[in-house]
């Protein structure tokens, strides 16, 4: 029985025409896809480091809505792109294009390794010389002192 299962799923291929539903726009399954995959190249901005369409968030959802409305009026993958970029900045992208604006977020981890190795560079060639050893006195006030 459970051999067939694969078949059977195969066998129900979906057509294309056929209409959904989801977030209260109807398309249909090819416009789905494409609202899904455009999703997927959106970050939450409630979640950060998730897809719209991963995010069950409320502004996730409304940002859902937004892109399906726009793939049913027929608007372009790249119209719809920048029309988010437009109103929610670019870092709504989770995977933003390398320009001025993003230059030092690429650059942070270069940066931040140089400046390691600087500060490793700087504390072993600065060494610190040893305190000088304590004289008599202070030597009798330390033992007391270890003593009580």
């Amino acid at each position: 029985m459970l051999l067939l299962l694969p078949g059977l799923a195969l066998a129900q291929s979906q057509d294309p025409t056929q209409t959904v539903t989801r977030d209260g726009v109807t398309l249909t399954q090819a416009q789905e896809q494409r609202a899904e995959a455009i999703g997927d190249q959106l970050r939450c901005l409630v979640c950060q480091n998730e897809s719209i369409e991963g995010s069950s968030a409320t502004l996730a959802k409304q940002l859902r809505i937004i892109i399906r409305q726009h793939v049913v009026a027929g608007d372009s993958n790249k119209s719809i792109m920048d029309y988010m970029v437009h109103r929610y900045g670019i870092f709504v992208l989770l995977k933003p294009p390398f320009s001025r604006l993003t230059l030092l977020l690429y650059a942070t981890p270069v940066l931040a390794l140089i400046l390691g190795f600087l500060v490793a560079w700087l504390a072993r060639r600065s060494k610190i010389p040893p305190p000088p050893p304590l004289d008599d006195a202070e030597q009798d006030r330390l033992e007391r002192l270890l003593k009580s």
